[in-house]
């Protein structure tokens, strides 16, 4: 959602404009496209979202496929999955297991659904836990939980607007299925003649994972290390504690490993874990900064307020022109830096009627 820093690992270029070197051409566009020997990525289409595709992987080994992440469980998006795992000589049959990165529709739901049909494992971080059983409690909820998190915000405006854009319709009980299995701490996998190390990156979702093959030099990395734009941070229901403290950690857990090349779920594959990483820590500590001078300009504040003083997108977009849903993400964003820096001791942090209140310490 925030400003995408650049850098050598993002070299510059929009995701919107993005080539990615395994396929030559735009990285969203449709094929199987050989990363590597056995491994394939598979863009699969998001329509109406800004993103525009998510990379699924695809891993080959004698006993079938692992894929990691599953894609959005929409019609369009099957049957280019099912024609592009065709044209590499496979089919949903061949899947043995999903690995996930994170509970997100663009990732689970496609793995619930296939998974229940072909007996496929499915496997997710315990930390979602939380958030599939809201959706699957949906029925009973009275509104949106987002709608909460918007008003600690200050943003009870915005939330009225989304509350307004909602159309009533609950979540397919099909899509949010619970795994077959739960992922707790770190895991080591085996897919063929490859490893597979699943670390635990809490930060974009509580229960977010990456899957490392330090010996091929490869970071299936999901939402969190993206090379051309930064995750989202603070929209995660229920909410979590320090959610951009625990991104940042995760950052440095992954730059802890070895330099490897980036798979991502959304954008080309890139050269440099360790360059982008540097550059989204940097990143957010600039932000973190730019959030303590608008503190100690306007005083005791709402995250809202805060935002508003902010750029946002790789653009530097003014608040007040992006959209409804893009201003409550800014807002929720905006509120995750700023108890980060209540945790540093940098500001403190009251709860008021308007919203949670942050000021200088």
């Amino acid at each position: 959602m925030t400003n995408a820093p650049g850098g050598p690992a993002s070299t510059g270029v929009a995701t919107g404009h993005a080539i990615s070197p395994d396929s030559g051409e735009h990285w969203a566009a449709e094929g199987a496209w050989q990363v590597a020997e056995g491994l394939h990525r598979i863009p699969l289409p998001l329509p109406m979202d800004a993103l525009k595709a998510v990379n699924v992987y695809v891993l080959e080994a004698d006993d079938g496929l692992t894929l990691v992440d599953g894609g959005w469980s929409i019609e369009i998006a099957r049957d280019l999955l099912e024609k592009s795992l065709r044209s590499v000589g496979y089919g949903f049959g061949d899947i043995r297991r999903f690995l996930v990165t994170h509970v997100h529709r663009d990732h689970y739901t496609m793995a619930s659904v296939l998974g229940a049909e072909f007996g496929a494992e499915v496997l997710l971080g315990r930390g979602e836990e939380p958030a599939l059983a809201l959706l699957n409690d949906a029925a009973d909820l009275d509104e949106s939980p987002f709608l909460g998190v918007l008003r600690t915000a200050g943003a009870a405006e915005i939330a009225e607007q989304w509350a307004a854009g909602h159309d009533g319709e609950l979540p397919d009980p099909a899509d949010w299925r619970r795994p077959t299995r739960w992922l707790e701490g770190d895991e080591r996998f085996t897919v063929g003649r490859r490893t597979l190390d699943a670390v635990h990156t809490p930060g974009h979702t509580p229960g977010h994972y990456v899957y490392a093959d330090v010996a091929d030099e490869l970071l299936f990395a999901g939402d969190h290390v993206l090379p051309t734009i930064t995750p989202s941070i603070g929209f995660t229901v229920p909410a979590v504690d320090q959610p951009l403290g625990h991104f940042m950690a995760s950052l440095t857990r992954v730059r802890a490993l070895p330099d490897l090349r980036i798979l991502p779920a959304h954008g080309p594959v890139a050269p440099s874990s360790h360059a982008r990483v540097d550059e989204l820590l940097a990143h957010h500590e600039h932000r973190l900064d730019l959030c303590l001078a608008s503190l100690k300009e306007r005083g005791r504040v709402t995250s809202l307020v805060v935002a508003k003083d902010l750029g946002w997108t790789r653009h530097e977009r003014a608040f007040a022109e992006l959209d409804p849903f893009s201003q409550g993400m800014a807002a929720m964003e905006t509120k995750a830096h700023l108890e980060l820096l209540v945790a540093r001791g940098q500001a403190t942090a009251v709860e008021d009627a308007d919203g949670v209140l942050f000021a200088i310490a």
